[in-house]
This record gives C-alpha cells, sequence and structure tokens, in this order.
C-alpha cells in the first residue's frame, strides 16, 4: 500500500507552489525580528522574504526557533486518524532541534497507535538542500514505493545531497559563531568569499575561499563538476539571499557547462538566512560524495 503522507518543516525553503504539487504538510519554523515573533510560512504571509532581508540589512538582529513536538503531533495525529501513515522529513540534527522534536513525536503516536506507522528520517540537509531530497523522496513515492521503501532511500541517498554555498557579507557568519572575528575582518578588507558545504554530520563546515563575489560563485559550480552524477539528467536547486541575479548566474553556469536542463531557485528562508545574511547563494544537487 502506497499509503503514506510526507510531512516536513519550513527550512526546505520549498516554495509554496512546488510544496502543494508535492502534497506536503509543512510546518513552520519561527524567528524574532524587531522584538516580533514570525512563522516561516513558505508563501512568506506573515513577513514577505523581500521585507525579511531588508530588515536583516539594515541591521536588525533575528534569532530562530525549532518546531516543537507538540506541532508536529498536532499536525500528524489527524492523519494517521485518517488511516495513513506518516513520514516525516526533518531539518538537518546538526543545525536545528527540529529533527528530534520530530523522531519525539513519532514515538509519541507509536505508542498511541501501534497499527501504523510513524516515522522521522533526519535529512543532515538545510535549505534546498532538504528540500531537494524531499522532491526525489516524493518521486520515489509517485513509483509506488511504500514508506519503509522511501524511508530508507532516504537514508542511503542523504549524503549524496551536496549543498555548496557561499555568502556576501562575512559578519553573519562571525555573529553565528562559523569563522571568527579576525577572519571576518580581514577577510572583508581583502574581499575574500569562504565556499562552505554541509558535512556527513549535517554542520556548516568552512572548506575554502576565493578572492571576490563572481570567484566565490564560480567556485561552486567548480565543485558540481567535481562530483555530480550524470549531471546532465539531474534536477538542480539554488537558494538565494535575496540575490537572484547571482542565482541566475549559477544557474546559467550549471547549464552551460554541464548540460542541466531543469534548474528550480528560491530564497533562502528566514530562519537559515538570519544566520547566512543577504546575498546567500547556495547551490544543491546529487554527488558522489558530500
Amino acid at each position: 500500500m502506497n499509503d503514506f503522507a510526507i510531512v516536513t518543516d519550513s527550512s526546505c525553503d520549498l516554495t509554496a507552489e512546488m510544496a502543494n504539487k508535492l502534497e506536503l504538510t509543512v510546518l513552520p519554523l519561527s524567528f524574532n525580528l524587531m522584538e516580533k515573533e514570525y512563522h516561516n510560512y513558505l508563501d512568506g504571509r506573515e513577513l514577505t522574504f523581500k521585507d525579511f532581508y531588508s530588515h536583516i540589512r539594515s541591521g536588525e538582529d533575528c534569532t530562530t526557533s525549532a518546531v516543537n513536538v507538540e506541532a508536529f503531533v498536532s499536525a500528524m495525529e489527524p492523519i494517521l486518524q485518517s488511516g495513513r501513515d506518516v513520514l516525516c522529513i526533518a531539518f538537518s540534527s546538526g543545525l536545528s532541534n527540529t529533527c528530534n522534536a520530530a523522531q519525539m513525536a513519532c514515538e509519541e503516536l507509536s505508542a498511541k497507535y501501534p497499527q501504523r506507522k510513524a516515522y522521522a528520517v533526519d535529512t543532515l540537509c538545510a535549505s534546498l538542500g532538504e528540500g531537494l531530497l524531499i522532491y526525489h523522496a516524493v518521486q520515489e513515492k509517485r513509483r509506488g514505493k511504500s514508506i519503509d521503501e522511501v524511508r530508507g532511500w532516504l537514508e542511503d541517498n542523504r549524503l549524496h545531497l551536496c549543498h555548496w554555498f557561499t555568502v556576501e557579507d562575512l559578519n553573519h557568519l562571525k555573529r553565528g559563531g562559523r569563522i571568527s572575528a579576525a577572519t571576518a575582518l580581514i577577510g572583508t578588507m581583502l574581499n575574500i568569499k569562504p565556499v562552505l558545504h554541509v558535512d556527513d554530520a549535517g554542520h556548516l563546515i568552512n572548506v575554502g575561499k576565493a578572492r571576490g563575489r563572481r570567484a566565490s560563485l564560480t567556485a561552486l559550480v567548480d565543485h558540481m563538476e567535481e562530483t555530480a552524477i550524470d549531471p546532465a539528467s539531474q534536477v538542480v536547486f539554488i537558494s538565494h539571499g535575496d540575490s537572484q541575479e547571482d542565482a541566475d548566474f549559477v544557474a546559467s553556469q550549471v547549464k552551460s557547462r554541464m548540460g542541466v536542463k531543469t534548474v528550480y531557485t528560491n530564497y533562502v528562508g528566514p530562519v537559515i538566512g538570519a544566520h547566512s545574511g543577504p546575498g546567500t547563494i547556495a547551490l544543491f544537487f546529487l554527488g558522489t560524495h558530500r
């Protein structure tokens, strides 16, 4: 029986339209800005993505919160009561407590509904990396795979979901403790841009640097060229921190250099954007390794 629902969280950074087409139930993380709490809905209904980045550019501080256990239970219990199983595909445990909350909710619901299945999978992914893994999971489901088979596919393939990204302003990484104040100062003076990825433990890792913005964008495509599995047949995702023009440049490079035909772009949502800042560009694809 292919009778299960896929639940996820808003850190997947999919567009609301795509999430709807993929038939997802999406729970919002939240963020605090200007002493007000907002929910990170995919359609930006409480605060548009452009407005969010305008506030961040003006120097407003922003803090973020995970989805809690009660929210997952409230979303998943009606699905189980309807006779369907639940597969929750969650934001990396290396970056958020959201996945832990999802796992606790599944344990609670499995005990209450022993005849049903409720699984939570740690994607070890972030932003549209999480979104792309979910996209592929839905394709597996639509091919008729069972909940156990899709769960297995996710666990077997999550470390092939490659994340390569760069940021415009090093000070956001400094505030998040990702780089030192000295590194941020020197890097800013010399126009050094970091090249980062998400490692096998789902953590954000600084792995290189480039001199200037265009070089850092090209470096993302270079890394894809090195490890991508049959790139011409892949669907590729790119997320951006209110930098559509740079996202379009990376998309054009991916298409011209590797023959990729389908590229989707969208904003880095507020929960992740609060830490990476405006100007973030991230490239996601399937590769031999992260």
